[in-house]
């Protein structure tokens, strides 16, 4: 299986309100790697790795978030991973 990658910086109230942990959850559902943390901007950054349809729909995802988020931006991209790169779990920081 190749490996698609996304890389996302989500903008709004998406800190304190459980957005990491959220975005986790449904990545893991999903059978997505990858990390969610917080920025010193108060953004949060997203990389999400797996199958394209599966990251995909994360990624579409990150534009709801939880009940209590409001995400106003989502700026993403698609990086290249070399073989073994993709973490092995989604984890938050």
């Amino acid at each position: 299986m190749q490996i698609h990658a996304i890389k996302a910086r989500v903008s709004g109230r998406v800190q304190g309100v459980w957005y990491r942990r959220s975005t986790q959850e449904r990545a893991r559902q999903a059978g997505v790697t990858g990390y969610a943390i917080n920025l010193a901007d108060g953004r949060v950054e997203v990389l999400l790795c797996g199958a394209r349809e599966d990251v995909e729909a994360v990624a579409a995802w990150l534009w709801q978030g939880p009940p209590n988020a409001e995400v106003t931006s989502v700026e993403s991209e698609q990086i290249a991973l070399a073989e073994g790169e993709a973490p092995g779990a989604f984890t938050t920081g």
